[in-house]
């Protein structure tokens, strides 16, 4: 069996078994590099090159981390959930109005999640600055916080697969357009939304899903666990500190558009705080040490992901796997549509990052696609469907690491059973079978 199926297949396993991600990445990397072909020095070797690969997402979140935190201590949280809370109580007897209160937060929150794709692109570092003053709201709800990781990873993903503006322009132009190009594509004129709008419908029917039936009803969170890290006391507000609040969103937002850093533009927003005097000089070192060891979990995920990657890569059984593939398909179209989204699957999950799966794939996808007779559009389909496939539900992806990051702050959602699984469930079975469909009508 091919080497990079069984090294995902052990991160999947151990992570399922509640062993920590960190350590699942590390014994899967060996695992897959041995079995590849590497001997242990080698796996080693690119293993610890995969590591500074991670190493600038990683101090992003620490910083983000810690500017989550400067937020919390200016009241806004306090001020937030205040705000919610009084309307949440108000309505406590009328089920239509919880309903509505729901329905209005989940609503917000997916729009925020989209807009962070393409109207304003700043991918998920909104989540741990506005999502945590929101869980005495959704404790008090009683909204399953399965569901809020759903509506973030719809957001998240949705948007760059279908809509080519911000990161969609990126992924659908600049990495999928080109590489398919570059594979032997004909250019022609492709209406890309056209092309992706069947996979994007099985998001929205999986986020459906998970809403209506899956995650509707109540539950129950410990509401002391949350007030201790969201709902301190001493954390007074007022008019001025909001405004400071504001402003530094303001100026991280801008200077990480500005120069594309996540770091730089937590960095000046916890600076703000810092000089304008709402979180104390003395206290600042303490304070950005409780942000990033809010983060530090996520951050080591993500640098263990991209040795994973590395290693990999550097064994060429991705490129086996795919070759494997195309000998087993022969002259089905049915057969290879299935098959081809299959292997991006696989890829995805291990690798974390769909923007990365596409170079891989596209060099053999398309002469296989255009040899079995698929269209152009077919095929434009086939590969960015393949390509997303697999980064909501897996553990070292960005779209399932940011919700956790946000919903776990008291502890209370893990990362593998309420972020991982359910978004697996949800988007990668409706877009498997979605995408195959489109496939097969285009």
């Amino acid at each position: 069996m091919n080497a990079i199926v069984i090294a995902v297949a052990v991160v999947l396993g151990l992570s399922l078994l509640r062993v920590n991600v960190v350590i699942a990445l590390i014994l899967a990397t060996f695992t897959g590099g041995l079995l590849g072909g590497l001997d242990m020095q080698q796996t080693l070797e690119a293993f610890n090159k995969g590591l500074g690969n991670g190493a600038p997402v990683a101090l992003s979140y620490a910083l983000l981390g810690a500017f989550a935190v400067a937020i919390s201590r200016s009241g806004v949280a306090n001020w937030l959930s205040s705000h919610l809370l009084n309307k949440v109580s108000r309505s406590e007897e009328a089920q239509h109005k919880q309903l509505l209160l729901k329905c209005l937060l989940l609503g917000t929150l997916v729009i925020m999640a989209i807009c962070s794709q393409n109207v304003l692109p700043i991918h998920i570092a909104f989540i741990p600055l506005i999502v945590p003053p929101l869980l005495l709201v959704m404790n008090k709800l009683k909204l399953d916080r399965r569901a809020v990781a759903c509506v973030l990873t719809f957001g998240l993903v949705t948007p760059y697969m279908f809509m080519p503006v911000g990161f969609g322009s990126i992924y659908l132009k600049d990495i999928l357009l080109a590489n398919l190009h570059t594979s032997g594509l004909p250019e022609s004129e492709i209406n890309l939304m056209h092309a992706m709008a069947l996979p994007a419908l099985g998001m929205l029917v999986g986020l459906v899903i998970a809403l209506v039936f899956s995650y509707r009803k109540p539950r129950s969170y410990d509401m002391a666990k949350t007030e201790a890290v969201e709902g301190k006391d001493d954390e007074q507000h007022s008019k001025g500190t909001l405004a400071i609040a504001g402003l530094a969103v303001v100026v991280a937002f801008i200077l990480q558009l500005w120069l594309d850093s996540m770091v730089l533009g937590a960095l000046a927003g916890f600076i703000v705080f810092s000089t304008s005097g709402v979180v104390k000089w003395k206290k600042a070192d303490d304070l950005f040490t409780e942000g990033m060891k809010m983060m530090a979990a996520i951050g080591f995920i993500m640098i263990a992901a991209a040795g994973f990657a590395e290693v990999m890569r550097e064994t060429g059984q991705i490129n086996a796997l795919v070759t494997d593939v195309s000998d087993i398909i022969g002259n089905s179209k049915a057969l290879g549509a299935l098959l081809m989204l299959f292997v991006g699957l696989i890829v995805t999950m291990g690798v974390g990052s769909s923007f990365s799966t596409v170079p891989i794939i596209a060099a053999i996808f398309v002469p296989l696609a255009m040899q079995l007779g698929f269209s152009p559009m077919a095929i434009v389909c086939l590969v960015g469907t393949a390509g997303a496939l697999g980064d909501a539900g897996s553990p070292a992806s960005d779209s399932t690491l940011g919700p956790t990051a946000g919903l776990n702050v008291d502890g209370q959602h893990n990362h593998i059973w309420d972020s991982v699984v359910p978004t697996f469930l949800h988007y990668n079975l409706p877009l498997l079978a979605f995408g195959w469909l489109a496939a097969m009508v285009l």
